[in-house]
Parts: structure tokens; C-alpha cells; sequence
């Protein structure tokens, strides 16, 4: 199991968010997290990657207890996850390749092998052409599949992404959706948040929601066959 939380607590700022949270995700597995504005669903997330505290009867995101882990201990985790934010965090005075780069040297890869595990991240997110470029020079969409490929770049087991799409209009997050769908045929475990409930007809996963103080399954609501009357 590359995730689970057993009977778990989010807190933030002194706040209870979510309690008595039970979640598991497997290799391969497509996820969305939704809930309204405040819920708890990217503070649910922020604690998988040790962002925030969680107090659990079992926290482990890749066999790493998260009630245990010490704050040296969290690059280690990290370099095993791929984080996608909605707002991008890239380095603007620098092109995409540089912004590759850096990931690269900052996580130990040795100078020789840095061009061509650029190369292959691109190619995954189809933009082999855009390396010389500046973020600025690119599409929001564009931007977040190179956010996408830098997440990309440890060859993670499991990929955390936080309202990816909320910057981008409906076509080109649907185009980002799937792209993170695909990912999972390479075995990959990706948990999506988002309050675009569209996405969920479109490419579908296993769902979540954060509501009523808690997180509960609800895949049922949404990956259903269409009524005649609505074909």
C-alpha cells in the first residue's frame, strides 16, 4: 500500500479539520479529493507530504510513518513523492530546462545524466520543444505540464497534485487530467484535489470527499452510466 491513513486527525492552525479519516491508495490508482472551500482536502494532502502534523492510529505515505518522522527525514520522503501545485512555482528568470536542472542537482543526479532525464520528462508531457523557452513564453496548460514533468523527475511512486487545474480553463484541465491519468499505467499513484466536479465524469477515478468533518468514499456518485435522457 503506498498510502494509508487509519483513524487519522488534520489540523491546522489549532483547528480540527477532518477526523476519524481511514484512506488508502495503491500503486496504479487514480484518486480525486473534492470538497468545498475549507473542508480540509488540501491540508489532507499538505500532511502527506509532511507539510502539516497528523495524529493517526496509522500514517504512512511509501512505508514511512508520518507520526514518527523527524524533519531530516522529510527530503527523503519528498524525493519519493511528486508534488503538483496549482499556481505552478516555477523559477521565472529561468528557462525550463534551468528549472529541470535544478530539481536534478538539488536531488543528487549526477551532471551526466541530467540532459537526458530532461529529455525523457518532457517527452511524457509533450513538450520536447520547450526546453530553451521561459515560463512566461508558455500557456497556463503548457505550465502545468511542465510542472507536471519536474514532479516527474525521481521517477516518483506517487504523485500529490492540489487543485492542478484550478488555474486553467475547462478544455485545457481536462487535457491535464488525463494526462495525470495516464500516469498510473506506468504504475504510478496519483491523488488528485479539486473542486472541478466536471473532471469527474470525463476521466474518472476513485473518489473522495471531504465533508461533514470527515473523508468518505463517494466514487458511486459520480462514475455511473449515463441516464438515456442525458446521452
Amino acid at each position: 500500500m503506498q498510502i494509508s491513513l487509519k483513524n487519522a486527525t488534520v489540523c491546522q492552525g489549532g483547528k480540527t479539520l477532518l477526523t476519524g479519516i481511514n484512506f488508502q491508495a495503491d500503486k496504479g490508482e487514480y484518486i480525486y479529493i473534492i470538497g468545498k472551500v475549507g473542508s480540509g482536502k488540501s491540508s489532507l494532502l499538505k500532511t502527506l507530504y509532511g507539510e502539516l502534523p497528523v495524529e493517526a492510529e496509522e500514517a504512512e505515505v511509501l512505508g514511512m510513518a508520518l507520526t514518527a518522522l523527524k524533519r531530516r527525514c522529510l527530503p527523503d520522503l519528498r524525493r519519493r513523492l511528486g508534488i503538483v501545485f496549482q499556481d505552478f512555482q516555477l523559477l521565472s528568470d529561468r528557462t525550463v530546462g534551468e528549472n529541470l536542472r535544478f530539481v536534478l542537482k538539488a536531488t543528487g543526479w549526477k551532471k551526466a545524466d541530467r540532459e537526458q532525464r530532461i529529455a525523457e520528462v518532457l517527452e511524457i508531457v509533450e513538450l520536447t520543444e520547450s526546453a530553451d523557452k521561459f515560463p512566461h513564453e508558455l500557456s497556463g496548460g503548457e505550465q502545468q505540464r511542465i510542472c507536471i514533468a519536474r514532479a516527474l523527475l525521481n521517477s516518483p511512486e506517487v504523485i500529490l497534485a492540489d487543485e492542478p487545474t484550478g488555474n486553467l480553463d475547462a478544455d485545457t484541465g481536462i487535457k491535464i487530467a488525463r494526462l495525470l491519468r495516464s500516469l498510473t499505467d506506468r504504475g504510478t499513484c496519483v491523488v488528485f484535489v479539486t473542486h472541478n466536479l466536471a473532471l469527474l465524469q470525463q476521466v474518472p477515478g476513485i473518489v473522495y470527499s471531504c465533508e461533514n468533518g470527515t473523508l468518505c468514499e463517494v466514487t458511486e456518485r459520480f462514475n455511473r452510466p449515463l441516464d438515456i435522457g442525458e446521452v
